[in-house]
């Protein structure tokens, strides 16, 4: 029977807002549309998994209110075959919540978040003998005070979470959020000696290490990003480090070999929004190590995920199963 995979961490309800434009503070923007679907690195990856391939099983860790949207969460995990009983409700909290505001010509979006239920979600809610997965993905880090905090002998509780995993053979990931925090490195690099791999974005990847993902002309440069999965390998991360961006994906094997894959080609109208985009990637990418597949298709696979979730407004609708995604990718690959 397969053991299956884990993901632990932030949970949220996202309203989907498609606007006219971004506004400077104090002007008005006009909102096109909004939606309602369940966010956070557990819904969206483990859902998007379990459509990538519903014969694994799917373990879901996190915090919700006693609340509407507490239920909301519930009910969509289970309509996707998921096991809930990870999942903390907390009384008298609300369960977090995402303004998700998506330009509508451009696809570019910024996100305000209610922290509610992921302040109360630690260390201690998780049943750590009741898993055991193959694989055990955590995040966000830098969005989960209680996992934040420091650790006099880790670093930090994430760090000791993931410790913890570990040592129940188990192979473990992270992902980040993109937030400003004067600890940012601190706090990331108290876990990489933790982790199996790290599933990151460029800007994620390079305040990690503290290198810029750029070049001088404000574009990914690929010598700086092979420089950076170096670091981090350095840093302690075990196996693998694989960073996305909107051009591509790249990752950096644990003997220094560098893979590439660039975005597919998508015609003109067909993205609908990004939110969600990263965690589509992450899910392409846990899907294909736990299918033991090869570092160049799992890149392949994740591009073709992530650009699954372009074509729908919110962070789950997007997801094919894994036949349709790898047809994606032949209909829209980049030449060469």
């Amino acid at each position: 029977m397969e053991r299956g995979i884990s993901i632990a961490g932030t949970i949220t309800v996202d309203y989907n807002k498609v606007i006219d434009r971004y506004v400077e503070k104090g002007m008005l923007s006009n909102i096109l549309s909004c939606t309602k679907c369940v966010g956070g690195c557990v819904n969206n990856t483990i859902i998007n998994l379990s459509k990538i391939d519903p014969t694994i099983p799917l373990y879901a860790y996190g915090g919700i209110g006693s609340d509407e949207n507490g239920e909301f969460v519930l009910n969509t995990l289970r309509q996707h075959g998921i096991n809930t009983e990870g999942i903390r409700i907390y009384d008298g909290e609300l369960t977090a919540f995402t303004d998700c505001m998506t330009v509508e010509s451009t696809g570019e979006r910024t996100f305000f978040f209610a922290k509610g239920a992921c302040r109360r979600f630690s260390y201690e809610d998780i049943d750590f003998d009741s898993i055991n997965t193959e694989m055990f993905h955590m995040g966000y880090a830098l969005l989960m005070d209680p996992f934040d905090r420091n650790d006099p002998e880790y670093g930090t509780v994430m760090a000791r979470a993931l410790a913890k995993v570990q040592s129940r053979g188990i192979k473990t990931s992270i992902d980040l959020v993109s937030v400003d925090n004067e600890r940012y490195s601190e706090i990331v690099q108290a876990s990489l000696k933790y982790c199996n791999y790290i599933i990151i974005n460029e800007i994620e990847a390079g305040k990690t290490v503290n290198t810029d993902p750029y070049g001088p002309d404000g574009r990914i440069d690929e010598k700086q990003i092979r420089k950076i999965c170096e670091k981090l390998l350095e840093a302690g991360v075990k196996e693998r480090v694989v960073i996305h961006a909107p051009q591509g994906g790249w990752a950096m094997s644990s003997d220094m070999e560098f893979f590439s894959v660039p975005s597919l080609r998508l015609p003109p109208g067909y993205i609908k929004g990004s939110v969600g985009a990263g965690d589509a990637f992450c899910a392409g990418i846990l899907y294909s190590i736990y299918r033991n597949l090869s570092i160049e298709e799992s890149l392949r696979i994740a591009c073709a995920a992530a650009a699954c979730n372009l074509s729908e407004v919110d962070s789950i609708s997007g997801m094919k199963s894994i036949g349709e995604i790898r047809k994606l990718y032949e209909k829209y690959k980049a030449a060469g």
